[in-house]
């Protein structure tokens, strides 16, 4: 395995790591993922302290982020025009999609640097043209008209801070959309079903090869 020490040349070290492909639910998009050996996923804490590498959720197209980027494609009328911030984007599969359906603006937002040059390398990779940043913007606000979230509801107090952020900027009129198999922590109240897909995943990360991923709207209740 390529290593990302010395000058921390992450988008050298995504690209050696991994294996352009379109994840099965999305053959428009090409994103560098893991390829199926999973090694990047079996580092041990030891090796990856060593990388400066965090645990890489950037380099696997998640079930709760497919189906936000097939409704996406599926339905570009919920982000034409509109500004769109991606919050936790790993692979940045999500904005990409948001791009390609013609979103006046997209911020893809993750605090792992190397989720951040991930996006990047996989944005070019399929031409299109959007924002980074690796501030965290949970329980900030901004100029947004839609805030999506992909498959983040699988921990606390993660899902909790989520959650009350959202339920924040929904009061204050900002759509918010969440790509989720029904992760333990999704909200079970105040969610719209848009519409459910099946998703191919892999045995090493999920318990089954196929998860039923839905998109939600957060709505009043």
């Amino acid at each position: 395995m390529s290593s990302a020490s010395g000058d921390h040349d992450r988008a050298a070290f995504i690209a050696a790591n991994t294996v352009v492909q379109s994840p099965e639910l999305l053959p428009e998009i090409r994103l560098h993922l893991a390829s199926e050996d999973m090694a990047l996923w079996q580092m041990s804490d030891e090796d990856r302290m060593a990388e400066d590498l965090p645990l890489p959720y950037w380099a696997f197209a998640w079930a709760g982020g497919q189906a936000l980027a097939r409704y996406f494609l599926d339905q570009p009328e919920a982000v034409r025009g509109k500004s769109v911030l991606d919050v936790g984007a790993g692979s940045g599969l999500e904005a990409i999609a948001a791009a390609m359906a013609r979103a006046e603006v997209v911020l893809a937002a993750d605090t792992d640097p190397f989720a951040i040059a991930a996006t990047e390398l996989n944005t070019e990779l399929n031409g299109m043209v959007l924002d980074t940043t690796a501030q965290d913007l949970v329980g900030q606000s901004g100029d947004w008209d839609l805030v999506m979230i992909g498959d983040l509801f699988f921990e606390q107090p993660l899902s909790g801070q989520l959650e009350s952020w959202l339920r924040g900027l929904h009061k204050a009129g900002v759509e918010i959309l969440i790509g989720d198999p029904q992760r333990t922590f999704l909200p079970r109240q105040g969610l719209e079903q848009l519409a459910t897909y099946a998703v191919p995943t892999t045995s090493a990360l999920e318990d089954s090869d196929l998860r039923n991923a839905s998109v939600w709207r957060m709505v009043d209740y």
